[in-house]
């Protein structure tokens, strides 16, 4: 296991057998987001994605909550402000907020590699577009989710609200929007919100099982595949059509093909190599 500097004890990332393990380390807080948690991780996701030992990524948190969303103690402007520090303009404040979600969970959504987040517990507001934003879950049976912002008097940020449209539709994603409700592993895996609800005590292994499996697959291929599925969401149909043509022409010419058929007609199972 390699351990990779993320710059803060707040985040912790190891590298084993392909799969990269992010953990977001502030059990104190239920894994809060923060001035230097979140930074680091928007680092640490950049410093995976050219690593090419990496073939997926696990996010999960320590103890037994995932994310926390923000940190509700630090708003409402708890602390006295400079009154010589200048203000920045409403539209400074709009403007920031885009970069800090674009670098975290659009880049998250369009990493170059596989994602699984692993929900030992409950997912809210920002913590849960983090969640959304990765490419499968698995849950602890003893988690859950929720929108959570209605309960601070907030809208909603970090895509949220469109990354869980696109996975359960506008009905199901305005019920949770508008009441904040809790809903459990067992309703998110009924909604495709999860893709496997597990014990507590088998979530971290059943993640990187999953994650291995992936990372030690034919990584070109599985990099246009997230292309292709991201492109349906927003493309019509004859642009995903080139797109598939595309990818398929690329992933036939590359070797993890070559040796797929090799396996395949010597009945072995396919040793894949690095992407190239």
């Amino acid at each position: 296991m390699t351990a990779i500097d993320t710059g803060t004890n707040e985040l912790l990332c190891d590298l084993e057998e392909g799969v990269a393990t992010i953990t977001l380390n502030k059990p104190h807080k239920r894994n809060a987001l923060g001035d230097i948690l979140t930074p680091a991780l928007r680092a640490t996701l950049l410093t995976l994605e050219e690593d090419a030992r990496c073939g997926a990524v696990v996010i999960t948190g320590a103890g037994t909550a995932f994310c926390a969303g923000g940190d509700v103690s630090g708003m409402g402007g708890r602390s006295a402000p400079d009154p010589d520090a200048p203000r920045p303009s409403f539209e400074d404040g709009v403007r920031t907020l885009i970069r800090k979600q674009e670098t975290l969970t659009l880049r998250l959504h369009e990493l170059a590699k596989p994602t699984i987040a692993a929900l030992p517990g409950p997912a809210a507001g920002a913590g849960l577009s983090i969640a959304l934003a990765c490419d499968l879950r698995v849950m602890a049976d003893s988690a859950f989710i929720t929108t959570a912002f209605a309960n601070i008097g907030l809208s909603g940020d970090y895509g949220g609200s469109w990354l869980l449209t696109q996975l359960v539709g506008p009905a199901v994603a305005k019920d949770l929007y508008l009441t904040a409700r809790r809903v459990g592993a067992d309703e998110c895996l009924a909604l495709g919100l999860a893709n496997r609800v597990v014990p507590f005590d088998d979530l971290q292994d059943e993640a990187r099982t999953l994650a291995a499996q992936i990372a030690n697959g034919p990584r070109t291929a599985l990099r246009y595949m997230k292309e292709n599925l991201n492109r349906a969401l927003s493309a019509d149909f004859r642009t995903c059509l080139a797109m598939e043509a595309d990818r398929m022409s690329r992933s036939a010419q590359h070797e993890d093909h070559r040796e797929a058929v090799r396996a395949f007609l010597e009945k072995r199972a396919p040793r894949f190599g690095h992407p190239g």
